[in-house]
């Protein structure tokens, strides 16, 4: 089994949740740096036709992650189950088939990708002077995909076994290679060629797969208990009731994010109404909300992987006892990043924003109505970790889909001739009041606890198939 310091099972709760919890928010911060490093090598010396031909391809890029995302986060609480259960069989036949899936799938879209993205593009309205410098880039991209998806894969099944600094470690070396390929392949060094926009996307595809095989060597290398050896090979056959799950579960979470994408192209279409100035104050508010919602989504990945250990060992005691640690760390983390941005919000926006702008005024008025509301949000992340932790993925989605879309874009759209603008910034609070409360009542008198990751049929067919292997 994993060693003792992966053992999300025994031990003080506080003390592993918050390890555990900050490689992920590190994890996080780096990749969004990556991101703003490339659209600066990208933006300023190639122009804005390249910028905006990356950024509308990274619209793209996201909803295939997206999709796939699901699945992994499906694979890290299996996985994460079985391993709290001593059931190390069985979370290397969850690795085995999550592998063969993710390898087959990512190759499939990478080769789709490949044909469609340009019909695809103009079907985004990508502006003309824009558009081929979208297609090279968006196609290279397409090639790293199985890389980054495999890689997606790998760290999500090393969550779940208790791990979350050996992701990290590969992260840094994933960045760092990334940000320095990135101006030898736009600008060409020696006998590489000048490649522009091209360049940056195969930085990244170098970055991925040097991290994805210098990972899987490492793996090997210090003989890490989810590696497949010999006989276990067979476990890369197609498990049917393993990738049930993985669909099954993975599907409604990948959605969360589609709903969260689709309720800011709402919201952003309604400031919009009120000009460049109140467009760009949004802008940059959003740039710094990415930023306080880190802790969120890290706190949450962190008890998702931690209850579902328990979980699975059935030590249901320590299920309350995480939950509440990881409300009392988003309190400390969102707060302390909420009050960093309120005391030097003039400063953060002036990132992006030009001096004497009336968009500084509109921002910091917006950031200090809006910024507070994330406490509320990050709790509801948090509830929701746990009770995906035992499958439950369906309640999650319908209270964001309720909160975000039943009553944020409505309730804005509603007060707007009375409030103007600021119908749009109180929505955030309202609706994270509104989820907060729909996310305790599902903890607290839902019925998550009885909900199961993989269903009595899908374990028969699974325990059949394990029993044919034996015969």
């Amino acid at each position: 089994m994993p060693p003792p310091q992966y053992n999300l099972t025994e031990g003080s709760i506080s003390k592993r949740l918050l390890l555990f919890t900050l490689p992920i928010l590190i994890g996080n911060i780096l990749q969004s740096l990556n991101a703003t490093v490339n659209s600066i090598w990208i933006g300023r010396f190639l122009g804005e036709a390249a910028l905006t031909a990356s950024s509308n391809a990274g619209i793209v890029l996201f909803l295939v992650l997206g999709a796939m995302m699901g699945a992994s986060l499906a694979a890290t609480i299996l996985i994460g189950q079985y391993v709290g259960a001593r059931r190390l069989e069985d979370a290397k036949r969850v690795v085995g088939t999550s592998t063969t899936f993710a390898a087959t799938l990512s190759i499939l879209m990478a080769l789709l990708g490949w044909i469609a993205c340009e019909p695809l593009l103009r079907l985004m309205q990508t502006p003309p002077q824009a558009l081929a410098l979208a297609v090279d880039y968006m196609r290279v991209i397409f090639l790293a995909l199985p890389f980054m998806v495999l890689y997606v894969f790998a760290t999500s099944a090393l969550r779940g076994a208790g791990d979350a600094k050996t992701p990290l470690y590969f992260l840094f070396l994933s960045v760092g290679l990334d940000i320095a390929l990135n101006p030898v392949f736009i600008f060409g060094i020696g006998p590489i060629p000048r490649l522009g926009i091209a360049g940056s996307a195969v930085a990244t595809l170098l970055a991925q797969a040097i991290s994805l095989v210098t990972l899987i060597v490492f793996l090997y290398g210090k003989k890490h208990p989810l590696c497949l050896h010999g006989d276990e090979m067979k476990f890369l056959k197609v498990d049917w009731s393993i990738v049930s799950t993985l669909i099954g579960k993975g599907v409604p979470m990948a959605l969360q994010m589609s709903v969260l994408s689709l309720s800011m192209v709402f919201m952003i279409s309604l400031v919009n109404r009120f000009g460049i100035d109140t467009a760009a104050a949004y802008g940059a508010g959003v740039q710094l909300w990415n930023y306080i919602q880190m802790p969120s989504f890290a706190i949450g990945m962190a008890v998702s992987s931690m209850a579902a250990q328990n979980i699975g060992a059935q030590k249901w005691d320590r299920i309350g006892t995480i939950t509440r640690m990881g409300v009392i760390y988003q309190l400390a983390l969102t707060g302390t990043m909420v009050l960093i941005v309120d005391v030097f919000c003039r400063s953060a926006l002036g990132l992006f924003l030009p001096a004497g702008s009336a968009a500084l005024d509109i921002g910091a008025h917006l950031n200090n109505i809006v910024t507070w509301s994330f406490i509320f949000f990050g709790i509801s992340m948090v509830l929701f970790g746990v009770v995906r932790a035992n499958g439950a993925v369906v309640a999650p989605l319908i209270v964001l889909a309720i909160s975000l879309l039943g009553i944020r874009f409505p309730l804005a759209l509603a007060l707007m001739d009375h409030l103007h603008a600021d119908a749009i910034w109180w929505s955030f609070p309202a609706s994270s009041f509104v989820a907060i409360l729909m996310a305790i009542g599902y903890y607290k008198w839902g019925k998550w606890r009885t909900i199961r990751m993989i269903t009595p049929q899908a374990a028969a067919a699974q325990a059949a198939a394990v029993s044919a292997e034996a015969g």
